[in-house]
């Protein structure tokens, strides 16, 4: 058997949105009574001369999951970080210039008498029926509404599935997790390292700007793109895929409310990249992705400035980034969490959703206070499979593309896939086969929104779809849009819902040339 080393102090650098989530999740999870003889003691360094890049406004419905397991509710969570509802998320100029799509959290249709229910409309297709596929889903036309409700606990129909995540201020969020830890215990130091001693096994120390040696058995650089301890200690190296994802720089700006909430994220294709709109309660979150080689600096902030709607609140800050992860995340006695670990880009908003999904890893880990190093090849191989998987769902968006109007656009189709994503996409292309792999966070109804938003079609489906009746499958087909419409007639608008569930008060709107 491998040695076990044994965990009794934990010492997270850095705090902000993967610093404090992390530190909320061990003091949680080490406070359980099976480690009442074992206690484990957690102490997060980080520096408020230090800034982080504090952008990771867009969430999926994982986010939910994480802080309930903390035991918060949705209203508490809602109200401390001034968030809205978000459904999906709208992809305005990625086909085409002028057309727009929507990624929705939930299901599209439901299978008719066995026959899943992409064969179904996609028969009903060559039979003549020409209705989108975006009628099928009660996400997708709740969003394009702007309505919102909880969903059903248990729903009557398939057709009431869907799930939501939160648009959120994510310095807000960081503060709830960092009072949710200090109220259990951990320990928070506000200082600058001035230098990281490391030995053969790992870390060894950490030295403060104030001469404090700060020791620990275990570490998680939580420490963004630079990776203190994981890369400019611990040497982890870097996998590099701007070969696939050619932006790799951003700019973003908050600015002020504009109108009421809308429950989606808006990201919108320029010409040498993507803008993306967060609506949140008292302020939206702006951006624009883009390929440096493709545009400068100052015509991409001019860019994304001609497409914020309300006043900017600020400068707007740059950061630069290079599409990969850590070859390892896990070194000797270190972990990286976040950034640190590795950054693909803000698309489908993954960056706090793989945070999660490695403190789940660690949990897991965790069942003692102890790890060997089958558990860090362990954390190791699934963290590569889950980056890599989300990478090419990413790449997906930019390889389908019609777009002919910019060098990035017809790059982006020429461009040779990793063997995976050409292999997924080649069996939805033959038969319409959404084939799931293991560690991947989207499933086969994400993939179905994409390929049909860019207008990937499949060359044939089940040929069980074959033998349905083909009056009764348009029956049934019309069956399942008019569920839908009367459900998302039923619905609350989307800030009355918040009004209902968390106290929300629009912002007062200023109208132009209007009297006081």
């Amino acid at each position: 058997m491998m040695q076990k080393t044994t965990i009794k102090t934990i010492v997270i650098v850095g705090g902000g949105t993967a610093g404090w989530m992390c530190a909320a999740a061990l003091c949680q999870h080490f406070s359980a009574q099976q480690f009442r003889n074992q206690p484990v003691k957690i102490r997060l360094i980080e520096s408020s001369e230090l800034g982080t890049v504090g952008v990771g406004e867009s969430t999926i419905p994982s986010i939910r999951r994480f802080y309930a397991r903390l035991g918060l509710t949705d209203p508490q969570v809602i109200a401390a970080t001034k968030a809205t509802c978000k459904l999906g998320i709208e992809f305005r100029n990625w086909r085409t210039v002028g057309s727009s799509f929507i990624h929705p959290f939930g299901l599209f249709g439901q299978p008719v008498q066995d026959v899943p229910f992409i064969h179904c409309y996609l028969k009903a297709q060559q039979l003549g029926d020409t209705t989108p596929l975006a009628a099928y889903s009660l996400g997708v036309n709740m969003a394009l509404q702007n309505k919102f409700c909880l969903p059903a606990p248990q729903p009557q129909s398939m057709l009431s599935i869907f799930d939501w995540a939160l648009h959120f201020d994510a310095s807000r969020f960081a503060v709830l997790m960092r009072e949710y830890s200090e109220a259990r215990g951990v320990e928070r130091t506000d200082a600058v390292i001035s230098e990281v001693l490391s030995n053969a096994n790992g870390i060894e120390a950490l030295v403060l700007q104030s001469g404090e040696v700060v020791k620990g058995d275990f570490y998680v650089d939580c420490t963004g793109f630079k990776g203190m301890l994981i890369e400019e200690t611990l040497h982890s190296g870097y996998e590099n895929w701007s070969q696939w994802l050619f932006c790799d720089r951003a700019i973003a700006v908050q600015s002020e409310v504009s109108g009421a909430p809308v429950a989606r994220t808006k990201a919108t294709a320029h010409s040498a990249g993507w803008q993306w709109q967060i609506p949140l309660q008292h302020r939206h979150g702006n951006g624009y992705v883009y390929a440096s080689a493709c545009i400068s600096d100052d015509e991409a902030t001019a860019t994304m400035l001609s497409h914020v709607s309300g006043q900017p609140l600020h400068n707007p800050r740059q950061f630069r980034f290079t599409p990969g992860r850590r070859k390892q995340s896990w070194v000797k006695n270190c972990v990286a969490l976040g950034l640190a670990s590795g950054f693909l880009e803000p698309l489908e908003s993954t960056s706090i959703a793989l945070i999660e999904t490695s403190i789940d890893r660690l949990l897991q880990t965790f069942s003692t206070p102890a790890y060997d190093q089958a558990d860090v090849d362990r954390f190791n191989e699934v963290t590569k499979l889950e980056y890599e998987r989300i990478r090419d769902f990413i790449i997906l968006h930019y390889k389908a593309n019609q777009r002919d109007d910019a060098p990035l656009w017809r790059q982006s189709r020429a461009m040779t896939l990793p063997s995976e994503l050409a292999a997924k996409m080649q069996a939805y292309q033959e038969h319409a086969q959404v084939p799931r792999l293991p560690w991947e966070i989207f499933g086969a109804d994400s993939w179905l929104a994409l390929y049909d938003g860019l207008g990937v079609k499949p060359g044939a489906f089940d040929t069980r779809a074959d033998s349905l009746p083909p009056q009764q499958l348009l029956t049934q087909l019309k069956q399942m849009r008019d569920y839908i419409s009367r459900t998302v007639q039923a619905v609350p608008e989307h800030q009355e819902f918040l009004r209902r569930f968390c106290g929300y008060q629009s912002m007062p709107q200023v109208v132009a040339g209007a009297s006081k």
